[in-house]
């Protein structure tokens, strides 16, 4: 029998299996979906923290300090860990000044992690666990949120979840919450907050393969107007403060308006001119006018931020632990790199759920 089960293996799971088996552990991962890697192998793979605490308080205002603190400390040595397990770093910048970090390769990344974690069955939700793997040992929950499931983003979110694409793995629908709250746990601040981009609104055709290709990431060079024409300013470096509110918006839509001149405008590797190209091919509805462009969008939903609350140790509750999505409170507010945090608790949830039992 296991010393410890792990429902999920994304980022947190396949992290807190690893370090459990490296910490003598015997550990049995319960994975619903038909692959490894949860939506992580469909990022691009930076694993980042801002280089200042207190940037961090700034940005993510509405966190824990207490576990953003264990977030901020402990990535660093994560970022070791990973490449001492024969992870490649492809870069060591991750391109803002405000953050530092490591970008990996999601599909090499999640190979190097299943095979660390030892024993992964996929197409093994845990409310049916094997007879082998019983609920009586301690539990670390990494199912990956709640975006999966249109009615808890329409409870949590937003009453327009119907429009909303999912940017993520189909599996993550809120299973890890439920079963924490069944256990006796409670839910953080944050909800009704959510990470995701801004994607080309149909009938454009995205597929998963396309998530990180086709966002529209530029609404601080555009003017950014809902169906009634009322306009948001963009506040935040990240624009998570954008999707949010076109989330709310009737039918989840919005239009950005980019003048000519800001075309060129790079944001990270690429123009806003090349985005709006790959939203064009992929049969978004781009409409040039005089001396601007007008491009249709709606949120992808990648990651809920809202989730169980969980103290510095990842506990929920007597034998349970979280992380990864099913674990709010760091990023509540704002924004901050949900697989730094999926790394780091994935371990700390490891140390704690073995240490406990």
């Amino acid at each position: 029998m296991p010393d410890l089960v792990v429902a999920g293996a994304g980022m947190a799971g396949l992290c807190a299996a690893a370090h459990g088996r490296e910490l003598g552990a015997s550990v049995t991962v319960l994975e619903k979906g038909r692959r490894a890697g949860g939506s992580m192998l469909l990022s691009s793979g930076f694993v980042w923290r801002y280089r200042d605490f207190e940037r961090f308080r700034s940005e993510c205002p509405g966190g824990d300090p207490e576990l953003q603190r264990v977030v901020h400390e402990r990535l660093d040595d994560a970022l070791h860990w990973l490449e001492s397990l024969g992870v490649p770093v492809l870069a060591r910048e991750t391109g803002n000044p405000l953050t530092t970090g490591a970008r990996f390769d999601p599909r090499r990344l999640t190979e190097v992690l299943v095979r660390r974690a030892g024993d992964v069955r996929l197409k093994q939700p845990l409310e049916s666990p094997p007879s082998d793997a019983p609920l009586d040992a301690p539990l670390v929950l990494a199912t990956g949120g709640f975006q999966g499931d249109r009615e808890l983003v329409r409870r949590h979110v937003t009453d327009q979840a119907e429009h909303l694409r999912l940017r993520a793995n189909p599996w993550s629908s809120g299973d890890g919450l439920r079963l924490g709250l069944a256990a006796g746990g409670g839910t953080g601040e944050g909800l009704d907050e959510f990470y995701g981009r801004s994607m080309p609104a149909p009938p454009a055709r995205v597929r998963e393969r396309d998530f990180v290709r086709l966002q529209q990431l530029y609404a601080v060079h555009a003017t950014v107007e809902n169906e009634r024409g009322e306009r948001f300013e963009p506040r935040t470096w990240s624009e998570i403060d954008v999707v949010q509110w076109i989330a709310r918006q009737p039918r989840a839509r919005a239009w950005y308006v980019v003048p000519d001149q800001a075309l060129s405008e790079r944001v990270r590797e690429r123009t806003v001119g090349e985005m709006i190209d790959a939203a064009r091919r992929a049969g978004g509805p781009v409409e040039r006018g005089r001396g601007a462009t007008r491009v249709e969008v709606v949120p992808g939903i990648t990651s809920t931020l809202g989730g169980l609350r969980i103290d510095a140790a990842a506990r929920v509750a007597e034998g349970v632990f979280a992380c990864g999505g099913d674990a709010g409170g760091i990023s509540t507010g704002g924004y901050s790199s949900g697989l730094a945090a999926a790394l780091v608790m994935g371990r700390v949830a490891a140390e704690s759920a073995i240490m406990d039992s």
